[in-house]
């Protein structure tokens, strides 16, 4: 990928978000102001999807931007970053961030509400995988 949001003209993407984690986005981003997750394919905390003010984590050449996803109530797309060397591992499925209750990472931005974010993951199929371009 470019670094830009690449979803096929259907409106196929890599990434969606559970009703769970909608709401807590929106909770966030009243808070917070406009959002950005990144995924770094670390161990531990580091493997889940972490929310930051937007810009707060600077992204480079070592990333690829997945999505800027359309949130109901959010007025800015969130982007959704991930490491590169974890998307050649993961180009082929497609990811759903959820919330769930629980304690995550002190640096993302849910920690203090006693909830995390997570993903979920399935594999694309066929179909999806040629809409992408892949």
């Amino acid at each position: 990928m470019d670094g830009t949001d690449t979803p096929a003209t259907d409106g196929t993407s890599r990434v969606a978000m559970s009703e769970a984690a909608i709401e807590l986005l929106r909770r966030l981003r009243e808070r917070h102001g406009p959002l950005m997750f990144h995924q770094s394919g670390g161990c531990c905390d580091g493997s889940a999807p972490m929310c930051y003010p937007e810009g707060e984590f600077r992204t480079g050449s070592s990333d690829v931007l997945l999505a800027r996803l359309s949130v109901a109530g959010v007025p800015e797309p969130v982007g959704f970053w991930m490491s590169a060397e974890q998307f050649t591992r993961w180009r082929h499925t497609h990811l759903t961030v959820d919330a769930v209750p629980g304690r995550g990472s002190g640096f993302s931005l849910e920690a203090p509400e006693g909830v995390r974010f997570l993903i979920r993951s399935r594999l694309l199929t066929g179909e999806e995988r040629a809409r992408l371009g892949e």
